[in-house]
């Protein structure tokens, strides 16, 4: 959809994929490094907690598909307009082709962590080609665009190829908090970004246009590209610091719940050996 409810839809799906990773990531490495026993902190609760995420992937990936075919200006499944012998609402049908491939993902995710059908590094490979094959549709989405128009999605597309490569490392290396956490950046970065664009190209509420070949726009967006890095950083930072603060407190409860176990223990003994 080229309007800003077109780009605040992705950048929702993003934004809420990357604040749900910079929660996850570090409770499953400091749970793993605490070696907590709590059900949430178990692999069988990680796997879990994988296959949910598959779910709401494959769903999210639906819901888009849906809004890019059947929007009122949309192509309604017509990819072919035999009127007026051209191709049909393409830039929607290259929207949809990007969800379908997280669509894609998310079910691959739900087969790799709820059977041994597929190896479990299928849902890594599968997520790189889902990000791989969106950089790839927008390369060749902002051809003959204006000069800020274009500048705008070369920036994002920087943070999708960035995020296929990182991706793409975690098949081989999974489980490295460092490229999980450089992953969770770029998406919010990319989320984030992709509001930023609706904001410029569309504005809401009848906000005054950018001028799109204002050089000085482009310095502007630029910096404001890196304070939205800067802003998803300050983010996992919180989120890290929170979930190490909540772990650190449910540890030191834990030895204080057993010594109060082993102290009711003790007493029932004691009864036991007066009666």
């Amino acid at each position: 959809m080229a309007n800003f409810k077109g780009h605040a839809l992705p950048g929702s799906f993003f934004l809420l994929f990357g604040l749900w990773w910079s929660v996850k990531y570090p409770l499953k490495y400091l749970c793993r490094k605490k070696k907590n026993t709590s059900p949430l902190g178990s692999k069988a609760g990680f796997q879990r907690l994988e296959f949910t995420e598959g779910i709401f992937k494959a769903a999210f990936a639906l819901i888009g598909m849906i809004a890019e075919q059947f929007v009122p200006d949309g192509p309604h499944l017509k990819l072919y307009n035999y009127e007026k012998k051209q191709w049909d609402h393409l830039m929607n049908w290259q929207h949809t082709t990007m969800y379908l491939f997280y669509g894609i993902s998310g079910l691959v995710d739900i087969v790799a962590h709820s059977t041994n059908v597929l190896p479990v590094a299928m849902d890594r490979m599968m997520l790189s080609l889902a990000v791989f094959v969106e950089g790839f549709l927008f390369h060749y989405h902002i051809h003959q665009r204006a000069m800020l128009d274009l500048h705008l999605h070369q920036l994002l597309v920087v943070a999708i190829f960035g995020g296929a490569i990182c991706i793409f490392l975690e098949i081989f290396f999974r489980g490295i908090i460092v490229l999980e956490m450089l992953r969770t950046s770029l998406c919010i970065l990319q989320g984030s970004w992709f509001w930023q664009i609706g904001f410029v190209l569309y504005p809401p509420s009848g906000s005054p246009e950018w001028n799109q070949m204002d050089h000085n726009n482009m310095m502007f967006l630029t910096m404001c590209y890196c304070w939205h890095y800067a802003f998803a950083l300050l983010i996992m930072a919180v989120n890290y610091t929170v979930v190490s603060w909540v772990i650190r407190s449910k540890m030191k409860q834990a030895p204080t719940m057993e010594i109060g176990l082993l102290k009711m223990s003790e007493r029932d003994q004691e009864s036991e050996d007066e009666i």
